[in-house]
């Protein structure tokens, strides 16, 4: 793996070249083997959080994960091209736009002891516009080489906090153009409902029943590119034990193969018939 700038990175994409690299400031990674029609990303995936800000966070290290989606990077690596954050949500959300990515409270608990100095603020948001400069170049890339493009938008989500039944699979679609791409839509659903999973978890996917796809990563490619498809795709965390932070390895490893050959598969059929 490379360490790039964010020039170098933009120049590569531009040159149609092939590379793996994490940015020079190690907030993202991003990995490109092969030019393709469609991409995986996870901007939730990070963990880190810079040090300058630990004693100032009310939020405890658990905390903190509980809220981000591990291991959703790991679900996708298998694919051509993956981007994914490094860094913390707690420390800027890419899945928020520019203005909210840095958080006052998160779910109900006052998030800093004393207001973020005005520098820390700069230094985050220079990561999140940094991303997004990448994103743009990327997509742009993509579109012009192949004229439609789908992205897999990979999240995870906290389905022990719900009092209700609530699917292991959730398609937020209320941000993209559902008449056009409804049937790619209903395919990726179905396609997450036959996945195979150990230790007797049930596979179930709905569209828009826990989230319904109001992320920044959604609604920026999709305001700025009008071919691409958006698929925000969150998975409830039974790949884990949320409440004790253990990591259920065998979970991970089942998603990823399963969707090392479908995810693909459903790539394919959607660009053949939007190619024209």
């Amino acid at each position: 793996m490379l360490k790039l700038t964010i020039e170098e990175i933009i120049r590569k994409i531009n040159n149609e070249e092939t590379f793996e690299a994490v940015s020079n400031d190690y907030s993202f990674t991003i990995k490109i083997d092969e030019y393709v029609h469609y991409a995986c990303g996870a901007v939730h995936d990070g963990h880190q959080f810079r040090k300058e800000l630990w004693t100032n966070c009310l939020h405890t290290e658990y905390e903190r994960w509980f809220e981000e989606d591990p291991e959703t990077k790991e679900m996708v690596k298998s694919h051509p091209i993956v981007i994914a954050g490094c860094d913390s949500r707690f420390e800027y959300d890419l899945n928020r736009a520019p203005e909210t990515a840095i958080y006052t409270d998160a779910w109900g608990k006052q998030l800093w002891r004393n207001p973020l100095p005005e520098n820390q603020k700069v230094k985050s948001l220079q990561k999140h516009a940094n991303f997004y400069k990448v994103v743009h170049a990327l997509l742009y890339k993509l579109e012009e080489k192949f004229g439609v493009c789908v992205v897999y938008d990979m999240h995870s989500y906290n389905w022990k906090r719900w009092t209700r039944a609530v699917p292991t699979w959730n398609l937020g679609t209320a941000n993209v153009d559902n008449k056009r791409f409804g049937n790619e839509i209903e395919s990726w659903r179905a396609i997450l409902e036959k996945t195979p999973l150990p230790n007797k978890i049930k596979s179930t996917s709905l569209i828009n029943d826990t989230f319904q796809g109001n992320g920044y990563f959604l609604k920026y490619i999709t305001q700025n590119f009008k071919n691409t498809l958006v698929l925000a795709t969150e998975i409830a965390k039974v790949y884990c034990n949320e409440l004790e932070q253990i990591m259920f390895p065998e979970v991970v490893v089942a998603v990823e193969k399963y969707l090392k050959t479908e995810l693909k598969m459903h790539a394919e059929a959607f660009y053949k018939k939007h190619k024209s």
